[in-house]
């Protein structure tokens, strides 16, 4: 996990400036001297390295750049808002109060949340952030004492969130995500794009449009940095809900788009593909029945295509091969098809470069029905970093030459 840049602590300080139009008007709001208040400012403007505010005698006004740093501390400000509110109604069952919102607003205490939640293992996350393991404890211990509820248990696998715990951490994920895209929030606007942008790598996205894109993005913004990451559809997708995720690259499903945002941009054309020595690389118009007998590589049972598979061998009348191999890893396949007779069911273009090449062939069997739809999702409503609507943006463009 990336650490926050930024201090959740001066923009708490910096929107309750803005809110009150100047350092001394916010006194009151803040319960703070107007030294202190200043010096948050200045702090803040010093790690964003430009002016949040233009000081004029009838008050404070926010900047082009406090404006979008602003629209940032909104959300985050949203995010906590939410965790707050459901913390008091937990509470008020039971008795007792909640903490200020303010004291939420603390990026340490949300770090050491949210690795804990992933590591289980305080050494390890107090080893990550350079603190002992005494400072751990007592940030979850803070945390815990602000919201007035557990947020983890300790168990013979180590720390594991409770069911409260596993809510908000999601939140706090999504809060950090926040801070992290002001700085490079700050850089766009002076015509920089920077940061590092993360996309959830589906099968169908990744062979050939995710690097035509990176490749022409990065030659025009070679400050921008890109992390793929390549894991089952359920896990990119909670990545993609916490905000550790900007965008997931690959086959729409509707059926799960809820909290998501699906952008549609080709459609993708279904197989079947073997060697190109294979005895049926040179016949036409081939009947399922003229493929049988031939070893199979196929997607896992359950995955998206392999269903699609067996349900187009049975509308089609026909029993579903019988694979000697599973695999949705890329490279076994492509070695298994280049080593015998073997053939598969794939979106061509994952296997674009050896077709194209010459060592691998589309066999000339109709399969009309065998089509999916590749596109991008996002998290609905997610403000993307600069860096993120740019790659979003070369997707569009270079998905047109696979239309």
């Amino acid at each position: 996990m990336d650490l926050a840049p930024l201090s959740l602590h001066h923009l708490y300080v910096f929107a309750g400036v803005a809110d009150a139009g100047g350092v001394r008007k916010a006194t009151e709001s803040l319960h703070r001297a107007s030294s202190a208040i200043a010096r948050s400012v200045a702090a803040l403007e010093a790690a964003v390295g430009v002016e949040l505010f233009e000081r004029k005698g009838r008050g404070m006004l926010l900047t082009r750049a406090g404006e979008l740093v602003m629209l940032r501390v909104q959300q985050i400000d949203a995010i906590l808002r939410e965790v707050r509110d459901e913390a008091v109604r937990l509470r008020s069952r039971h008795g007792g109060t909640v903490a200020s919102l303010e004291s939420l607003y603390s990026e340490r205490r949300l770090e050491v949340a949210t690795m804990l939640a992933d590591t289980h293992h305080m050494p390890s996350v107090a080893a990550v952030l350079g603190i002992s393991q005494s400072a751990v404890s007592q940030a979850v211990a803070r945390l815990e004492e602000v919201l007035g509820q557990p947020l983890f248990l300790r168990t013979a696998r180590g720390m594991i969130p409770t069911d409260v715990g596993d809510r908000w951490v999601l939140r706090f994920e999504r809060v950090l995500a926040e801070l992290r895209h002001i700085l490079a929030d700050v850089a766009a606007l002076q015509g920089v794009l920077e940061g590092v942008v993360t996309v959830g790598a589906l099968p169908l996205g990744r062979s050939q449009l995710l690097p035509a894109a990176i490749a022409t993005l990065h030659a025009r913004h070679p400050r921008l940095h890109f992390r793929s990451l390549e894991s089952p559809y359920e896990e990119l997708t909670a990545g993609l809900l916490s905000g550790r995720i900007d965008l997931i690259l690959g086959a729409l499903r509707p059926e799960s788009a809820q909290g998501l945002a699906m952008e549609p941009l080709f459609e993708d054309r279904i197989s079947l593909i073997a060697a190109a020595s294979h005895p049926l690389a040179s016949k036409k118009r081939l009947a399922l029945r003229d493929v049988d007998g031939y070893p199979w590589v196929l997607s896992r049972a359950g995955s998206p295509i392999r269903e699609a598979v067996d349900g187009f061998f049975a509308r089609q009348g026909h029993p579903a091969p019988v694979p000697f191999v599973e695999t949705g890893d890329l490279a076994l396949l492509r070695g298994l098809l280049l080593r015998g007779e073997a053939v598969t069911v794939l979106s061509a273009h994952q296997l674009h470069y050896e077709i194209e090449q010459g060592s691998l062939c589309e066999l000339d069997l109709p399969m009309p029905d065998m089509r999916r739809v590749i596109g991008i999702i996002t998290r609905g409503g997610a403000r993307l970093s600069p860096g993120a609507e740019a790659l979003i943006a070369e997707l569009r463009a270079c998905s047109m030459a696979l239309r």
